[in-house]
């Protein structure tokens, strides 16, 4: 996961986009837990909140098992 300007979290599914990211199993539980101890904005050192519907629309159409890579640069964009 990777957030954007905005702080929108992005899917990273290979693993390619530069800065810093944050790994994430394929599972909503994973989800809701590091929502829940608000690990997503200290893993990727960005202010809270972090619009995570997309990973959350991603996971809900994966199949279980899996981890999700996530990154972002020190700007926080993904390019």
């Amino acid at each position: 996961m990777a957030p954007d300007e905005v702080g929108n979290l992005l899917v990273d599914v290979r693993r390619r986009l530069p800065g810093r990211g944050a790994w994430l199993h394929l599972s909503s539980a994973c989800l809701e837990q590091a929502e829940k101890r608000r690990a997503l904005p200290r893993a990727l050192r960005r202010p809270a909140p972090l619009d995570v519907s997309g990973v959350r629309s991603y996971l809900d159409s994966c199949s279980h098992g899996a981890v999700v890579s996530t990154t972002t640069d020190e700007s926080g964009s993904n390019s």
